[in-house]
């Protein structure tokens, strides 16, 4: 059985609430006063309720709008990751063809300069070993990994320190513990 109330607090907005359906026979049999189970009761009573259902629908409605606002920040902090990887991409494509008359091996740093017809080459020539004579306008220092990524030379520290760590990781990996719940070890106490 269904009943719309008004709120006293918001005279303008209504609620439904819904009452359990009623019977003067409930499981066959009949009751003394059927009366008592069939009576809506004080009009009061329908307003707490209305009130409690209207509060249900606010924090229902608060609670998916705080999911869904975490899962929008996700969102954009993945569509930034997918940026910063194309944006990557890119550069590393565009550093595997620049002109070069060397085998390029992993691990090395490379200098890119660039000649006055536009053509970019690497070279194992820093600007500093070139000093006054450099021949061409420089680009930039580049470290070639052994991914085959290029890492600029303002990146190279930190980036090494990246891969010694994992570098650790994985080799003591035989010795992390097998959980298969979440682990707050260290960020408590």
């Amino acid at each position: 059985m269904d009943r719309t109330v008004s709120l006293p607090n918001q005279p303008d907005k209504t609620t439904k609430v819904t009452l359990v359906e009623s019977s003067s026979n409930p499981g066959g049999l009949e009751l003394v006063s059927s009366y008592q189970t069939t009576r809506v009761g004080d009009p009061t009573d329908l307003v707490a309720l209305a009130a409690q259902v209207q509060k249900g629908d606010d924090f229902t409605k608060a609670n998916a709008c705080n999911k869904l606002t975490v899962i929008a920040d996700q969102i954009r902090y993945l569509q930034e990751q997918a940026r910063k990887v194309l944006e990557e991409a890119k550069r590393d494509a565009d550093l595997h063809h620049a002109a070069c008359n060397i085998v390029k091996k992993p691990g090395n740093m490379y200098y890119l300069y660039q000649r006055p017809s536009g053509q970019k080459y690497f070279s194992i020539i820093s600007p500093k070993e070139w000093g006054a004579s450099c021949p061409h306008q420089f680009v930039g220092a580049f470290k070639l990994q052994h991914d085959m990524s290029w890492t600029p030379i303002d990146e190279v520290q930190k980036r090494d320190a990246d891969i010694a760590i994992m570098d650790k990781l994985l080799s003591q990996q035989t010795a992390l513990p097998p959980y298969t719940e979440p682990n707050f070890k260290g960020l408590s106490d």
